[in-house]
């Protein structure tokens, strides 16, 4: 792994945690964190009109706003292992409650087909790639209908980009710090074909905006969204 960043500790500072999931949120707005998971969900709820079911801080909310455009209702689930982390996002929006879960990706308290749409917006990239492959086996395991995998795609340019963007708009050293090294442990669109490969699912990454890259599919078959 490259680097190690504030919110790979779960003994984190519970006052520094909240400055970075702030910047966080904010970043994903403006360079399209959100964005790229929502629109990999909205052919999912175009088809699935006027259903409802379980669902997934700021992206799971986003998506469920999405949902709602389509009639569909989502009950927020999140998994957290950060104890701070999972404060925080609990009560960030209370028109959108969000139920959290302290618990580790790589044991996932869910059983087989419990919840119906997936989302793991920039996690694969804080663990080792042997440990990223068994998450994506557990996600597409547990979802009955959509599995949407969000992480970062390598690049120098976004690196300096996310710096200077983070330094103009005021966000902690931090931030800065952690932007930098997410990218630096980012992926290509090749390497993230091959954990998905590895992990069973049968279908391929895509580029977003923003240095993203994005892959989404139906579970079990590996189907592409």
């Amino acid at each position: 792994m490259i680097g190690i960043e504030l919110l790979d500790d779960p003994r984190a500072d519970p006052v520094a945690v909240h400055a970075e999931l702030h910047d966080i949120a904010r970043l994903n707005a403006l360079f399209g964190g959100t964005r790229a998971v929502v629109r990999e969900l909205e052919s999912f709820f175009e088809t699935a009109r006027r259903e409802t079911g379980n669902g997934l801080g700021d992206i799971p909310r986003a998506a469920a706003r999405a949902a709602r455009r389509h009639g569909i209702t989502l009950r927020l689930v999140g998994i957290e292992v950060n104890r701070a982390a999972a404060r925080l996002a609990r009560g960030a929006d209370a028109a959108a409650p969000l139920a959290l879960v302290l618990a580790d990706g790589g044991a996932l308290p869910l059983g087989p087909r419990s919840v119906d749409v997936v989302v793991a917006s920039q996690v694969l990239h804080h663990v080792p790639r042997e440990v990223g492959v068994r998450w994506i086996a557990a996600l597409d395991r547990v979802a009955r209908r959509a599995v949407v995998l969000a992480d970062l795609r390598r690049s120098h340019l976004a690196m300096a980009g996310v710096w200077a963007a983070s330094l103009g708009l005021g966000m902690s050293g931090v931030t800065r710090r952690d932007a930098v090294v997410s990218l630096k442990r980012g992926y290509t669109k090749r390497e993230f074909d091959e954990i998905l490969r590895e992990a069973g699912v049968r279908t391929t990454a895509r580029h977003r905006p923003g240095a993203r890259i994005v892959a989404a599919w139906s579970p079990g078959a590996g189907r592409d969204l």
